[in-house]
């Protein structure tokens, strides 16, 4: 081998991993942003007719506007867990089958699984429209998903829209973490690839953001499981107190996935900051400046006084 071919070949080994970290990161953002979106649906539409209505003390919009808040709202959970399994299995993928990765997470391949997990979630929240599960509860100011319509169709939604996603994400990161401890450990033989500190950061951020989803989401899903199993018998003992706090604590999940990034991710503190700093430095300017403007305005004479001074010199 000559020089040249040498030097290829030292270029391959070290551009190799940054270009596959490059990807990686890009693919893993895909999947950030897209939950982000789910977070962000119920706060374009929904929540501000929630407001609207506590301060109407009732639903005054009609019939139309409560099922389509009902709708996006249920878009918004349901993207949400899903965008988390996705990113679950990503990251198992990534970690634990890194050899596989590249050819299972292309660009092309990972855009079409985020629009495979929007497919799924609008089929998901189709049925409520007929099945008539979209009402409005006064005790929450609302219009969502009502646990008493269907019994054998709300078993449906905490199965196939919690407990089945919880399970999958579950086992994808006790998976993960068996694999954090065997190269802790150093157990894991030399040839098999190892667990970079951005990598366990990463993971340990997305983890952070499952153990949170599911301790919001756990209580209305339990109760809506024990309404569906006994409704006559289970709902007057649940106290209106508990449905509402559990409630609330599940959609307040979606406030927590932008604190959890900053707190725990170096990139999104340091975008924080820039965002946080040229606000206020965007603020100052203006008042600057409107300070100067009026400081100009009160120096800056007046045409009358300017055309009477003028008149006056050329009188004399």
């Amino acid at each position: 081998m000559d020089l040249l071919e040498q030097v290829q070949t030292y270029k391959k080994d070290r551009e190799g991993p940054f270009i596959r970290e490059c990807i990686d990161t890009t693919m893993r953002n895909v999947f950030v942003v897209s939950l982000a979106v789910a977070d962000l649906v119920v706060a374009i539409y929904p929540y501000p007719l929630v407001l609207t209505s506590v301060f109407h003390n009732g639903w005054s919009l009609g019939y139309l506007h409560c099922q389509i808040s009902g709708f996006l709202m249920g878009l918004s959970v349901i993207g949400s867990i899903f965008n988390i399994t996705g990113i679950a299995i990503n990251r198992y993928c990534y970690i634990c089958h890194s050899l596989k990765y590249d050819k299972l997470y292309s660009n092309k391949n990972s855009l079409c699984y985020v629009v495979l997990i929007w497919v799924l979630t609008f089929v998901a929240i189709v049925p409520n429209l007929f099945v008539g599960s979209l009402q409005y509860d006064p005790r929450i100011y609302s219009c969502t998903f009502a646990q008493s319509v269907s019994s054998a169709y709300t078993i449906a939604v905490v199965f196939f829209h919690f407990l089945l996603p919880i399970a999958i994400v579950t086992f994808c990161y006790l998976r993960i973490w068996i694999l954090v401890i065997q190269v802790r450990r150093r157990v894991k033989p030399d040839n098999n690839p190892r667990l970079k500190p951005h990598d366990f950061r990463n993971f340990v951020t997305m983890f952070v953001v499952f153990v949170l989803f599911a301790v919001c989401w756990a209580p209305l899903n339990f109760i809506g499981l024990a309404v569906a199993v006994n409704p006559k018998t289970i709902i007057p003992r649940i106290p209106e107190w508990l449905f509402v706090s559990s409630y609330y604590m599940a959609y307040f999940n979606s406030c927590l996935n932008a604190i959890i990034y900053g707190l725990l991710n170096q990139n999104f503190r340091r975008e924080y900051k820039r965002i946080i700093v040229t606000f206020c430095t965007a603020k100052v300017f203006f008042q600057d400046s409107s300070n100067d403007m009026g400081d100009r305005m009160k120096s800056k004479p007046s045409p009358l006084i300017t055309n009477n001074n003028q008149v006056k010199v050329d009188s004399v």
